[in-house]
């Protein structure tokens, strides 16, 4: 893969990479009015959605930092988007042009004053591999393989004014105004600064993995601070494969199980038992060892569940509280998806819409065993976000909706969802992780 020997760190330099992928965003539209003279609609649209996938990924790619973390974000909404994006986006989970050989070393010198050949016994200045924020590279130490995560010159500083560049485009996207959409925007803000401190990336490794040893079939790669900085981790090499290269070949439905029950009692326990979790599903966090172990990778993004947001939410996922009409309207407006200054109009719709989507999203929860390879189900979650997608009414209502508190744990859920989806796990019992609590 083609390397890259300099990111654009400066705002006039992002936001000049950022003008010159929105003209060719507008040529394409040019090309697809065209198109529609001479072809059907749905043809013209394809071919418009695949450019611009195109175009808007090969941009953000050499930016790197906030601008394509956005884009990962937004892969992993496979009910949101056209597929173009989806497919396109997801490269940026763990496939993207790396640093170069001489950058990386020039990133070492900067935080230990020393090159990576003089800190470790050997080291690959080719990165195995790169993703949004940070690349890995393979060294050895002391007879150790090790996992040395680099993050991308300038991503820290650079968090503010990406977000800015991009807010524009997802207001549009999710109906969202600009009264009231700060809380939101700070929320991610304040997350990805986390994400670029990888010091409290390691503190967070250190403590989830120790608050779930317990689990089974999960397993955690050791972190080695004194080789480590605020822009630099070292931790154990970990064999296995992504977790979508083994869902791709995959045909052992006994093994899609025993991972998929890891994967959901590591996040269950988590959110349960210790308000917190890791907030960045992807499969490119996730190896399934050749023993078919999960191990579980990059705890930069973990979201802590306040009490009074995790009571409510939780709640919702009870029938009795679903379908009690006074119950139900009470938890929406404890959620902030309900307003004081609401319409009659506007709170019989949400309400209406809230009450439909969770019937169907919190299905798992009242169930002792869930099939999650079960393709209706997946289908009505994809239709009916396909139908709010394209209603109108909801597009002239504040798309404002919800405690910021949301934002990452329905990335979590949705994440979660699809990856068990993908595992084609079909036998998960639902509530395992108290027990597995309770025999501590």
């Amino acid at each position: 893969m083609k390397t890259i020997d300099s990111i654009p760190i400066t705002k006039i330099q992002r936001a000049s990479k950022l003008i010159e992928t929105g003209a060719k965003v507008g040529i394409n539209y040019i090309k697809y009015y065209g198109d529609r003279i001479v072809s059907n609609e749905n043809s013209a649209k394809e071919k418009l959605n695949n450019a611009n996938a195109e175009d808007i990924y090969n941009g953000l790619k050499n930016l790197k930092g906030s601008a394509l973390k956005v884009a990962q974000m937004l892969s992993m909404e496979k009910n949101l988007l056209p597929n173009a994006y989806v497919e396109k986006f997801s490269l940026s989970q763990f496939s993207v042009p790396p640093l170069s050989p001489p950058l990386v070393i020039k990133t070492f010198k900067k935080y230990f004053g020393q090159s990576p050949q003089e800190l470790y016994d050997s080291f690959d200045t080719n990165a195995i591999n790169a993703a949004s924020i940070g690349q890995v590279h393979l060294a050895k130490k002391d007879g150790k393989k090790l996992a040395v995560k680099i993050q991308y010159p300038g991503v820290a500083q650079s968090i503010a004014s990406d977000l800015a560049l991009v807010k524009p485009i997802a207001m549009k996207m999710f109906n969202i105004e600009g009264k009231g959409s700060d809380k939101y925007f700070k929320e991610v803000e304040q997350k990805l600064e986390e994400e670029t401190d990888y010091i409290l990336e390691i503190k967070q490794s250190e403590e989830l993995a120790k608050a779930c040893k317990h689990i089974p079939n999960v397993i955690f790669p050791e972190y080695y601070p004194q080789l480590s900085s605020d822009r630099i981790i070292t931790m154990d090499w970990m064999k296995g494969e992504h977790l979508s290269e083994f869902t791709a070949r995959n045909n052992d439905v006994n093994k899609s199980n025993k991972i998929g029950q890891a994967l959901w009692d590591f996040y269950m326990h988590q959110i349960h038992c210790l308000r917190k979790v890791h907030a960045d599903p992807h499969p490119g966090n996730f190896l399934i060892t050749p023993d078919d172990q999960l191990v579980i990778l990059d705890f930069g993004c973990v979201k802590a569940i306040p009490q009074t947001f995790y009571e409510p939410y939780f709640e919702l996922a009870e029938k009795e509280k679903l379908s009690n009409p006074e119950v139900f309207k009470q938890k929406l407006y404890e959620l902030e998806i309900l307003k004081e200054d609401d319409t009659p109009q506007e709170k019989k719709f949400f309400s209406a819409m809230f009450h439909e989507m969770l019937s169907l999203f919190t299905q798992p929860f009242h169930e002792v065993y869930f099939d999650f390879s079960d393709g209706d189900f997946f289908g009505k979650i994809a239709k009916l976000g396909e139908r709010y997608s394209k209603d109108t009414t909801l597009r002239k209502m504040n798309g404002n909706r919800g405690s910021k508190h949301f934002i990452y744990m329905n990335r979590a859920f949705f994440g979660l969802y699809n990856l068990m989806h993908d595992l084609k796990a079909n036998h998960i019992e639902i509530n395992r992780f108290k027990k597995l609590n309770e025999n501590r």
